[in-house]
């Protein structure tokens, strides 16, 4: 049985455990890596979440999955070729370890600028962040065992958010800011 969904308070040492982990990434991917960042609720200061730390790898090319799937296999990562989005690629932690998932996307694609954008605009407007963090627990106390139920839940107000993010976007001339790692 899966694990309860659970929301937590912020917690800093999220973004600490991400930048260990991305030096890491960095070293294990090189090249292959044209960005490596810190996505989610987690990447947000402030912000309630999950506590999993969502990174995004950012490649050329999906096709060449030897590329970045070898690097990771070696890290421990576990490839989920059963991964329903087909925009990615996708990896979980190995077992006994943070919970950890990292999403492989296509540069520049619809699906990688995304949680990019997302991230960026919660870290700049703190009242939709905490907007965000009601919904969640929300959702989370209404869908504690069913994390597809938590997802769909949450689902309109996600895009609600992204509306405003591309406004946003629109009004500050947003581009994603240097990589993370």
């Amino acid at each position: 049985m899966p694990s309860p969904v659970e929301i937590a308070d912020y917690d800093p040492a999220w973004a600490s455990a991400f930048a260990d982990l991305g030096v890491v990434l960095r070293g294990a991917l090189g090249d292959t890596a044209v960005r490596i960042d810190h996505i989610g609720s987690t990447a947000v200061p402030g912000l309630a979440a999950k506590p999993v730390i969502d990174i995004q790898v950012s490649v050329p090319s999906l096709d060449m999955v030897g590329t970045f799937r070898e690097p990771l296999d070696r890290l421990g990562f576990i490839y989920r070729a059963d991964n329903p989005e087909r925009t990615k690629r996708y990896f979980r932690e190995p077992p006994g370890r943070r919970r950890t998932h990292i999403h492989v996307r296509r540069l520049g694609s619809f699906s990688e600028q995304f949680p990019l954008l997302f991230r960026d605009y919660l870290r700049s407007d703190p009242q939709a962040a905490t907007e965000y963090a009601v919904i969640k627990r929300r959702c989370a106390a209404s869908f504690r065992h069913d994390r597809q139920g938590y997802v769909e839940a949450k689902d309109s107000f996600v895009w609600n958010i992204i509306r405003r993010a591309d406004a946003w976007a629109q009004r500050t001339g947003w581009t994603p800011g240097p990589s993370d790692a």
